[in-house]
């Protein structure tokens, strides 16, 4: 099995920061990217950054461009969210979510993350 744990959630006020980790543990055969999700009460998760692991290339989605910065030390198996100017509308559940494809796509597509954490609660007031 793979494991997926997220950490460094709280509640903060506008304009904080705050920084998310999480671990990848199991039965790792390939990783083809990591990725952070969240979902607000009453709306649909949504794709909020991605990296890929052998390249370090990252994605961001547009409401989170220029304020969100994704990282990973591989070595740690572990991805990183750092999260400045933090916006009450970012307020929502965090998931961090594994891609282990073998082969890597060019986009990164939802259905290809298998494996997802129990989520870190994000509060912005």
């Amino acid at each position: 099995d793979v494991q997926l744990v997220e950490s460094g959630g709280g509640s903060v006020q506008a304009g904080g920061s705050l920084k998310l980790s999480c671990v990848v543990s199991g039965s790792i055969f390939s990783m083809c990217a990591m990725g952070w999700y969240r979902q607000a009460p009453g709306k649909e998760r949504e794709g909020v950054a991605a990296i890929y692991t052998f390249s370090g290339s990252p994605y961001y989605a547009g409401s989170v461009q220029g304020r969100f910065t994704i990282s990973q030390n591989n070595a740690k198996n572990t991805v990183y969210l750092q999260m400045n100017g933090l916006k009450p509308e970012d307020t929502a559940m965090y998931y961090c979510a594994a891609d282990t494809s073998r082969a890597c796509g060019m986009t990164f597509r939802e259905a290809d993350f298998r494996y997802w954490g129990q989520g870190t609660q994000v509060t912005v007031s």
